[in-house]
C-alpha cells in the first residue's frame, strides 16, 4: 500500500489544474426591451391632455 502513495499524489495533483481568469472585453447585456412601450404610453397621454385642452385645435 505503501508503495502507490506517492505516485498516486503526483497524479491526483497534476490531474486537476484550473485557471481562471478575467475576460477581456465586457459582458454586455441589452435591457431595452420595454422602453417603446412606456415612450409610447407617455407620448399618448400627452396627446389625450393636448386634445382633451384644446377642443378649437382638434374639431370632431
Amino acid at each position: 500500500m505503501m508503495r502507490w502513495t506517492a505516485p498516486l499524489a503526483i497524479l491526483v495533483g497534476a490531474a486537476g489544474c484550473v485557471q481562471v481568469t478575467a475576460p477581456d472585453k465586457p459582458i454586455e447585456i441589452n435591457l431595452n426591451v420595454n422602453v417603446k412601450q412606456e415612450v409610447l404610453v407617455k407620448l399618448q397621454r400627452d396627446a389625450q391632455d393636448i386634445i382633451e385642452n384644446n377642443p378649437e385645435l382638434f374639431p370632431k
